[in-house]
């Protein structure tokens, strides 16, 4: 059987051609959306006249036994089909005759593609949304266990002040919550249906566009089709929303990476979810970790790739948009498989609380609160009291001691003036609780940053 299109040719492709320009390897993946967005298609064309109630009750039927012989693996691809559109309406011919041939009425491959594509986007970001609240469930499940947990806080991986695991937690939770917030509003703002738009200026049929956007769940038809059949911003879209996802991913994968070595000794992981060594048995490998690290690379890759694809295009469609989809689905299955088995890493972590506590004695984490001490209650200038505690931290130094640890006779000998109750401020879990400015680690602040994040998750 010859190819659809193949009218005005003399020749037939050449099988090179046949392997280099179909994309049926790939876009195969896109069977439920085509099958959808083609009976609706059916459906419409049948309620304004343009096809029998008869062929589309044909076609639909068809339709469906393909769907089941998709679905069961006994539907036969080929190269020479080019991609799934042509694959799908030869079939459909096969089995029901004439009527297979009208589908393809008031529609192009061009929409026909544009469609099936936004339907599988518009679906995947809703269920990395899905995955995404379960890996912040999971933060929050931990934090609320541990908002009294000393951990230090750093800035440049120095120890700076004392914060609770919780708040740290929380952080990585806040950034899993925009996420969330870009997949949505991409969701929202790409929500509406390519179908009717043809080869890129509408079709002379009096179809209803309105019904079709309705039936495929989308907001409106789009507004203007040569720029609809050439616009993958929804594509470059997810991809951007994954990538940036995997950013958070990576960031908190390398704190895992950190966290789970003998130097900081924080966390144990899971030896579900750990490796050994092929020559050192002593050797537990926090593989999972290391590899949503590097797969984030792979997502900036897909961005970068279609957004160079994109950058020299004229409208409206052309060939090389069929590069358009290998990346998002190569991004959108490493998004799915690197949050399910985040979220069971993390569900699985044993803490070493002792560990965490002990190394927030180093680093004389409790300074700033001394010079708030100095500045609160000696009245003396932040600069000078900055200057006093810079001295008290080189006396903790010079006694091996951390600074939360030095006596009121040692503190003063470095300044006079100060008082026992100074020793208050240099209590590391006083320290902690000090900073209960809005968004600050102190206990009931994290406790209401669990309650809003919860909030947040039940509002989806």
């Amino acid at each position: 059987m010859s190819k659809l299109w193949a009218g005005r040719f003399q020749k037939g492709s050449s099988k090179l051609l046949d392997r280099f320009n179909a994309s049926i390897p790939f876009d195969k993946e896109l069977f439920l959306e085509d099958i959808q967005g083609s009976k609706v298609h059916a459906k419409m064309l049948a309620n304004q006249g343009i096809i029998t109630s008869k062929e589309k009750d044909e076609i639909l039927k068809g339709l469906d036994q393909i769907l089941e012989e998709i679905k069961k693996g006994k539907f036969e691809w080929k190269i020479e089909d080019e991609d799934i559109h042509m694959a799908i309406e030869k079939r459909l011919t096969q089995l029901i005759g004439e009527a297979g041939k009208k589908l393809h009425t008031a529609r192009s491959r061009n929409d026909q593609v544009a469609l099936d594509f936004r339907l599988f986007v518009q679906k995947s970001n809703l269920e990395i949304v899905d995955l995404l609240k379960k890996v912040i469930s999971t933060l929050l499940t931990l934090a609320k266990n541990e908002t009294l947990t000393l951990i230090p806080g750093m800035t440049h991986l120095q120890h700076a002040q004392p914060i609770s695991l919780a708040y740290h937690l929380l952080a990585y939770a806040s950034m899993f919550k925009r996420d969330i917030e870009r997949f949505l509003s991409s969701y929202e703002r790409n929500n509406y249906s390519p179908l009717g738009c043809a080869a890129l200026a509408g079709t002379p049929y009096p179809i209803d566009r309105e019904f079709t956007a309705k039936e495929l769940g989308f907001k409106a038809p789009t507004l203007n089709c040569l720029d609809t059949v050439s616009d993958r911003d929804f594509a470059l879209e997810i991809l951007f929303n994954i990538a940036t996802m995997m950013m958070h991913i990576s960031r908190l994968a390398e704190e895992l990476i950190l966290w789970s070595s003998y130097e900081f000794g924080f966390i144990t992981i899971s030896d579900e979810y750990a490796t050994g060594s092929s020559i050192m048995p002593q050797k537990k490998n926090p593989d999972v970790p290391e590899l949503l690290r590097a797969k984030t690379g792979r997502s900036y890759g897909n961005l970068i790739a279609l957004l160079t694809v994109m950058k020299g295009l004229p409208l409206a469609y052309n060939k090389d948009m069929q590069e358009d989809k290998e990346g998002v689905f190569d991004s959108v299955e490493t998004a799915k498989i690197s949050l399910e088995i985040l979220e069971k890493v993390l569900g699985s972590l044993s803490f070493n609380r002792k560990r965490m506590e002990e190394a927030t004695k180093i680093g004389h984490l409790s300074a700033t609160d001394l010079a708030d001490y100095l500045v609160q209650h000696l009245n003396i200038p932040f600069r000078e009291a900055h200057f006093i505690t810079g001295k008290a931290v080189a006396k903790a130094e010079s006694l091996g001691k951390d600074l939360s640890q030095l006596t009121l006779q040692e503190l003063q000998e470095v300044e006079p003036k100060i008082t026992a109750e100074a020793l208050s401020y240099l209590d590391l879990k006083n320290s902690m609780n000090a900073r209960s400015s809005q968004g600050g680690t102190a206990k009931k602040e994290v406790e209401d940053q669990i309650k809003k994040l919860e909030e947040f998750l039940n509002s989806l």
